[in-house]
């Protein structure tokens, strides 16, 4: 007698669930990195997570700037520049401008697992508390566009980090052209805060020489379809890579040099001399003079 069989389903391991996601689990023994569940789940943009997790998994002293960060990933400045922003103020990421024993700054970034987390007591030293800085000559602070070159190129994250000035100590003229960027494009509205940020790199423009009707032209041309970022983002990036445009011609016409006068032959003395046409010499023309009066 044949076995009985059943065309019944075969009954599912117990505690698998029935919906969602199934984990395929391989025990990794090289070649991983290690993430909290508090930022592998952050909650908001996925490029800030990619970003972070991309960050933990290279070695120490990999360089993160933003143009480094734009080689490997398809999104551009503006993206990357926020997915570092988000991360700074979080906590995860921080950025120190250290002098180096040679006089040279040097802008540092550390990467935190856990924000505000105790270092690993096996792993590297803790990285060194930032001291305040103290005031130095213009000529001593300056940095060497050779330490700029080799550390992590200065990004709008950076110059948004920094306390702009009150906006009633910013230059009117430049308020007054940010301000009016709304009537050509509406969506182009700034807080007080933006408008205190972007007015000192305008001020820079109006005192090259460029008209407010021509920097409103040049941020305000050209303008994508939907914004990714906030508007302040991308004006700060036109302000800082556009070019700056010819100054206007002068003014003031250009004096030319008079014309050479052709040489003559003196009718006197036969004496060559510049004259627009033939005669005397000088020398004759005082001898003749001279005669006349006496």
């Amino acid at each position: 007698m044949a076995d009985p069989q059943s065309n019944a389903r075969l009954r599912a391991d117990a505690g698998a669930p029935t919906s969602g996601v199934i984990h395929v689990r391989t025990r990794l023994t090289a070649d991983f990195t290690v993430i909290s569940n508090a930022l592998a789940q952050r909650r908001g943009s996925a490029v800030t997570v990619g970003v972070a997790v991309y960050i933990l998994s290279l070695p120490t002293g990999t360089p993160v700037s933003i143009a480094a960060l734009c080689e490997h990933f398809t999104e551009g400045e503006i993206l990357i520049s926020r997915a570092l922003r988000e991360l700074e103020e979080a906590g995860y990421l921080e950025r120190r401008r250290e002098r180096l024993s040679t006089g040279q700054i040097r802008t540092r970034t550390y990467f935190y697992d856990v924000p505000g987390g105790d270092p690993d007591p096996d792993g590297p030293p803790e990285p060194p508390k930032p001291r305040r800085p103290r005031k130095q000559p213009a000529a001593a602070t300056a940095t060497p566009a050779s330490a700029t070159a080799q550390e992590a190129v200065h990004t709008p994250a950076q110059s948004e980090a920094e306390a702009p000035i009150p906006l009633a100590d910013a230059a009117p003229q430049a308020v007054a052209v940010l301000a009016a960027l709304r009537r050509i494009d509406r969506r182009l509205i700034l807080s007080e805060k933006e408008a205190a940020r972007l007015a000192p790199a305008v001020a820079q423009w109006l005192a090259a020489g460029v008209g407010a009707s021509q920097i409103t032209e040049l941020l305000t041309a050209g303008l994508p379809d939907n914004f990714l970022a906030r508007p302040a983002a991308i004006l700060a990036f036109r302000l800082r890579e556009t070019p700056l445009p010819a100054p206007p011609p002068s003014a003031h016409p250009v004096e030319r040099p008079a014309a050479v006068l052709p040489f003559q032959t003196c009718d006197g003395c036969e004496r060559a001399f510049r004259a627009s046409a033939p005669g005397h010499c000088r020398d004759c023309r005082s001898r003749d003079c001279l005669r006349a009066a006496g």
